[in-house]
């Protein structure tokens, strides 16, 4: 068993087999999704968050080992290690613990108190610490000679000794840590003359917070200021309160010695106990609120990854412009770019032409439905499609990061002859299509459902949304013969230099008609297959198994429930009646378990079923800028960005207004995403509105009148008890005075 398992089960309430056998899994080269979706029966059914924190958990372990190694390595070439100090070692828990034990033998630059041994210090610093009785003044004047011309010279290097052996003795530092946990403060001030620069630092210009409660994005925040040089920031206990720790552990008498101690301590605690304290604990809540933040954005980036895709139609989409115009495409069932072409349906001399040529590439290329980019003049072109009365569905897609797309080298790549304006039109399109596959193309820094995404980590940022996109692209499947290579990429067992061998083998070969064809591609051995076969669909297959997630070695099994209900395979996918007359128990083998038979049970009633929900279409207010937003207007928002201190809810106008997680339901919650998700549709009440700052504040429980109703008001049409229509002000209409008035205005506003 591995040596950790042991400690990492205790940690995370499971089994200690179950984390040896995720470790033993991982060392063989295993992914995450592959022993999560194929490995149930020997993990227990452990799911991909389980199984992550197994491996970030090894992870921890092994630093702290290999740090403890090292240490206790550099003790020993120092002839220094004790049985003592050995047991120390080993009974620390934390790096911390770890460091402190091993900063008195710690190789260090030249400091006050080695200056003083070298002068022949130390034993007057030890004889003051013992605190005997003596004349101090006789005994510190013996030490006058050579370069200690004085005996207050003598007495000051005796206190730099005293300074350096409080700041490093672990009990001192053990209790000033535990004094800086429970009472230390986080306080910024701003720096003078710079009030003015700093305005958007205005929350925190007197700010004072303890350290045991403070939230992520507001340390996030102080950071910031503190880094971008507007803020002063300290991080501290009480002075006097950790004073009296130390003299109550160094001063146990009352003469001329404990004087010079007292002084030693203070000097201790203001040049290096409280600074390096500080800088632990900067660095320690910078790494908290580092994974808090990383956290969030994992949390948005999966839910937006996961968006409803509307699947295979045939889209025209629209980049907006004003003056450069509106970048239009057309594209086929596969996302495969038909046509180009612009048009300028603000001006009203080109309005007609624009029109005329939206329906004629309507009838021409059979267009089932319309993406337009929610950026600049998105609203307005919006309503122009509408006004066309094509009878055909019209999305506003959030185009986040498609400009980045455009100037990419994948970009480059899918469109060489286009220029930059052209790909972002079709990745909006795309996106409406199958936002994950579109996605997947850009760094996901780009997208716009970060807090303080570039303040943080950032090599743990990639780490961990790397690690979102492949859960989700795996968790949904990918098809084997339209996937491009950035996307098959993120399969298990797959990455970049094998997607591209896929891609350029798929291009030689024509489409995959059967699993078993990827063994055939080059640097696709064994384990690459084991690892993304169950992972990648193949559409009319010679094989329908292809079709689903059932796993390959798992086809025998499958073929034997066939058999014994005398069907063919066809004739069992995705008939209930004859699945459930499926004994589970006469399958289950020695390498074949029940979660097993479960889970292919389930995969053929819905074979290859992708997890993401229906699209469904949504309306804005007829709001286009925030002069249009007045307070007690109640309006209907879509959830862009969820962070921990609310969620941000676009109301149609360009700048989205913030929902604190105060207002978002009538009971207490941490954590805005215990009641939203992404792309949630709700209800606001419009509660604050700045132009100048071009701020909006917004309430989601002021909007809904029963306290209990807050989901009723996500995802679902809203009951007309919630709609305000009194405030609801939309040009040139005459107001709603009446309950069918609203009742209308609801269908318009909230049609599927």
């Amino acid at each position: 068993m591995n040596s950790f398992a042991p400690q990492i089960a205790e940690k995370l309430k499971i089994r200690s087999i179950q984390a040896d056998t995720v470790l033993s899994l991982l060392a063989e080269g295993a992914t995450i999704p592959f022993i999560a979706r194929y490995r149930k029966d020997k993990t227990g059914a452990l799911d991909e968050v389980v199984i992550q924190q197994i491996h970030d958990e090894f992870k921890t372990l092994k630093a702290f080992t290999e740090r403890k190694t090292a240490i206790e390595k550099s003790i020993s070439e120092q002839g220094k290690m004790t049985e003592t100090l050995q047991k120390k070692l080993n009974d620390a828990l934390t790096l911390a613990e770890l460091e402190d034990i091993y900063l008195p033998f710690k190789p260090r630059r030249r400091t006050k108190a080695q200056a003083a041994r070298e002068k022949g210090l130390e034993p007057l610093a030890l004889l003051i610490l013992e605190q005997k009785p003596l004349k101090l003044q006789e005994t510190a004047e013996a030490f006058v000679k050579d370069e200690i011309k004085t005996a207050e010279e003598a007495l000051q290097g005796a206190r730099d000794i005293i300074a350096e052996i409080v700041n490093e003795e672990e009990s001192v530092r053990a209790r000033i840590r535990k004094l800086f946990h429970e009472t230390g403060r986080v306080e910024s001030k701003v720096l003078s003359g710079k009030e003015t620069d700093a305005a958007k630092f205005k929350d925190y210009f007197e700010f004072s917070e303890k350290i045991a409660t403070i939230p992520s994005h507001r340390i996030l925040a102080v950071l910031r200021g503190f880094m971008e040089g507007f803020l002063r920031m300290d991080i501290s206990p009480s002075e006097d309160e950790a004073i009296l720790i130390l003299e109550d552990q160094f001063i146990h008498s009352s003469d001329d010695s404990s004087a010079e101690i007292k002084k030693a301590i203070k000097d201790c605690w203001r040049r290096l106990l409280q600074p390096g304290m500080e800088s632990e604990f900067r660095m320690a809540l910078k790494t908290k609120a580092d994974e808090e933040a990383i956290t969030v954005f994992a949390e948005n980036l999966r839910q937006l990854l996961l968006s409803s895709p509307l699947g295979s139609k045939r889209i025209l989409a629209i980049d907006p412009g004003y003056r450069t115009g509106c970048k239009v495409v057309c594209l086929d069932e596969q996302g495969d770019l038909q046509k180009t072409d612009l048009i300028f349906v603000h001006e009203a001399a080109r309005a007609a032409e624009a029109e005329m040529k939206i329906r004629s590439l309507v009838e021409k290329y059979k267009i089932e439905a319309f993406a337009i980019g929610d950026g600049t003049a998105g609203r307005e072109t919006e309503q122009f499609v509408k006004k066309l009365a094509l009878g055909l569905p019209v999305f506003l897609v959030n185009e986040d990061g498609a400009s980045v797309y455009s100037a990419s080298e994948i970009a480059r790549e899918e469109f060489p002859d286009q220029d930059i304006t052209i790909r972002g039109s079709v990745s909006i399109g795309r996106r409406l299509m199958d936002p994950l596959a579109e996605l997947v193309k850009i760094d996901p820094k780009s997208i716009g459902v970060g807090q303080y995404q570039h303040d943080v980590n950032q090599v743990r940022l990639k780490e961990r949304l790397d690690q979102t996109v492949v859960s989700c692209v795996n968790a949904v499947g990918v098809n084997l013969n339209t996937a491009g290579k950035k996307l098959l990429s993120y399969v298990s067992g797959i990455g970049d230099t094998l997607s591209e061998n896929i891609v350029k083998h798929r291009n030689e070969i024509g489409k995959f008609t059967d699993r078993k064809q990827l063994l055939k591609v080059p640097r696709m051995g064994e384990k690459a297959f084991e690892q993304s076969a169950g992972f990648l669909r193949i559409h009319q297959g010679k094989n329908p198994l292809d079709e689903s997630a059932v796993y390959p070695e798992a086809y025998p099994v499958v073929e034997k429930i066939a058999l014994d209900l005398g069907v063919d395979l066809t004739s069992l996918i995705g008939k209930e009646d004859l699945i459930t007359k499926v004994e589970v128990r006469k399958y289950i083998s020695e390498n074949v378990g029940e979660h097993t038979i479960r889970d292919i049970l389930n995969e053929l009633r819905k074979p290859g079923l992708d997890p993401r929900t229906e699209l469904e279409q949504f309306e804005f207010a007829n709001i286009y800028k925030i002069e249009d937003v007045q307070v007690g207007m109640i309006v209907p928002g879509v959830v862009t960005n969820i962070t921990r201190f609310g969620a941000f809810v676009d109301i149609g106008v360009k700048q989205d207004g913030l929902v604190h997680v105060s207002e978002i339901a009538h009971r207490y919650i941490s954590d805005p995403n215990e009641i939203l998700k992404l792309n949630d549709k709700v209800l606001v009440k419009v509660t604050e509105v700045d132009v100048l700052r071009k701020r909006i504040a917004l309430s989601i429980k002021q909007a809904s009148v029963k306290p209990n109703a807050q989901r009723e008001t996500l995802n679902a049409k809203p009951k007309i008890g919630n709609w305000k229509p009194a405030v609801a002000k939309e040009k040139n209409k005459k107001p709603m005075t009446s309950m069918e008035d609203a009742l209308a205005a609801l269908k318009m506003k909230f049609k599927n």
